[in-house]
């Protein structure tokens, strides 16, 4: 169930006023019903949701994690059973075979997406939610939350999971394969990890800690706005928790006249710092469209050799073979696993080279000012947000064959140079995507 935002124009006494964060539109807030959403009237972007037991709901899911983070990177993930004999990996195996073979960023990034982020996600929500349940304020709550942010950001364990899938069926016509616990503690941790974001409320959690705001700006029933948007009344809305607050002098002085807000809190002039969680705050991104163009060239440079050089090396008793993206996908399809082979093929394939349209499409229509459908280039933005991370799925197949298939003579398989101009594509453009302001979408409506 959700509700819309009420307009800028509403009736009430001292109502805290909200910013979207995507469009930057100045609202008032209204109640959420439980297990309700508030979304921007404008632009149709959630503002934020509201759960029953929010927090409690939260650490117990946070708390199973961890316990499942434990045994999947303790556990193999999944083995092959040649004459007799069972070889199996974990996690960090696939990781130390990349590393070994020279393979070392390729290696990183997945012992980041994999492992580190995934845990950083369960124990920053235990370090913040456990000693409120306790009765106490969980030190450096700051620091933590914005750490939070980074990690569920970054952590992959969905695409890794279906990765796994994918490789599966590859390594079914090498040998014998054997499951390993890992790979089911991995698919309840990926499902523990979704159920503990979706019911975080962190309004929730900065309403119950102590000398931190909790709350934006109140605007009087009668007081109308000074400005449409949030930069334009010299407010700052922080990414990271979404506290608006009175930006610095500086930062406001050609954004419009904010003397009709009260009660906001101030940001000092000397330092542009969220005043809850510590975020740096800015009106708009600093070179954003800068920014933006140049993870999305550099992506585009990368997607040639990600495409034309082999990903995989195989090396057996019949000779070597070198295999590219598109050559995987063709082995998938004539095997007889088509579905995997349409997954893989607009994982891989579709996804990279839709983003780098799409991000560039947002990114030329900012710089021309245009005031083309603001409302459709948003929900561009918010897919190409949403999509980013699946093109990770090749990564993980990878890491895997090169892992397990290690029979000396027999057959060996190595990721290849394609691997990491691959990984670097999807990186870059997930980059990309941050880097993009999707409030330049709307700025140019001030114009009109």
């Amino acid at each position: 169930m959700s509700e819309t935002a009420s307009a800028y124009l509403g009736h009430a006494t001292r109502t805290p006023v909200i910013a979207c964060h995507e469009c930057d539109l100045l609202q008032r807030e209204s109640a959420v019903p439980t297990e309700g959403a508030l979304r921007c009237c404008r632009c149709r972007a959630t503002l934020y949701r509201r759960h029953a037991n929010s927090l409690d709901r939260t650490l117990a899911y946070a708390l199973a994690a961890c316990v499942l983070w434990i045994v999947s990177n303790a556990f193999p993930i999944v083995g092959l059973s040649v004459n007799g004999d069972v070889v199996e990996t974990t996690m960090f195996g696939a990781v130390r075979v990349l590393y070994r073979d020279g393979m070392w960023p390729l290696s990183a990034l997945i012992f980041i997406t994999t492992m580190l982020m995934p845990a950083c996600q369960a124990l920053g929500l235990v370090w913040l939610l456990l000693p409120l349940r306790l009765g106490r304020t969980p030190y450096r709550a700051d620091a933590v939350f914005r750490s939070l942010r980074v990690a569920q950001e970054w952590g992959m364990t969905e695409v890794l999971i279906l990765g796994l899938l994918v490789a599966l069926v590859k390594l079914a016509h090498i040998a014998a394969v054997v499951t390993g616990p890992a790979l089911w503690s991995f698919g309840a941790l990926m499902l523990l990890l979704a159920a503990a974001a979706s019911a975080f409320d962190a309004r929730d959690l900065w309403s119950r800690l102590q000398g931190v705001p909790d709350a934006g700006p109140a605007f009087d029933s009668d007081t109308p706005f000074a400005g449409e948007t949030a930069a334009a009344c010299g407010l700052c809305v922080c990414h990271d928790c979404g506290l608006l607050t009175r930006a610095a002098p500086a930062q406001a002085r050609d954004e419009g006249d904010y003397a009709n807000v009260h009660a906001a809190v101030h940001v000092p002039a000397h330092a542009a710092h969220c005043p809850r969680c510590g975020a740096h705050l800015h009106l708009r991104k600093p070179d954003s469209l800068a920014r933006t163009w140049a993870c999305l060239i550099a992506a585009v440079i990368l997607y040639i050799p990600a495409n034309v050089l082999p990903v995989m090396d195989t090396s057996s008793l019949f000779g070597a073979q070198k295999d590219t993206i598109m050559s995987g996908v063709v082995y998938l399809w004539t095997s007889g696993s088509w579905p995997l082979a349409v997954l893989v093929f607009i994982a891989s394939i579709a996804v990279p080279m839709l983003k780098i349209l799409a991000i560039g499409f947002l990114a030329t229509s900012a710089n021309l000012r245009s005031t083309w459908q603001p409302d459709q280039r948003a929900r561009i933005y918010r897919l190409v947000e949403l999509v980013g991370r699946w093109s990770m799925l090749d990564i993980y197949v990878i890491a895997v064959l090169t892992a397990l298939v290690q029979f000396n003579a027999l057959a060996t398989v190595r990721a290849g140079p394609a691997a990491i101009a691959f990984g670097a594509v999807v990186v870059l453009t997930m980059f990309a995507a941050m880097s993009f302001d999707p409030r330049l979408i709307w700025d140019a409506r001030k114009t009109e």
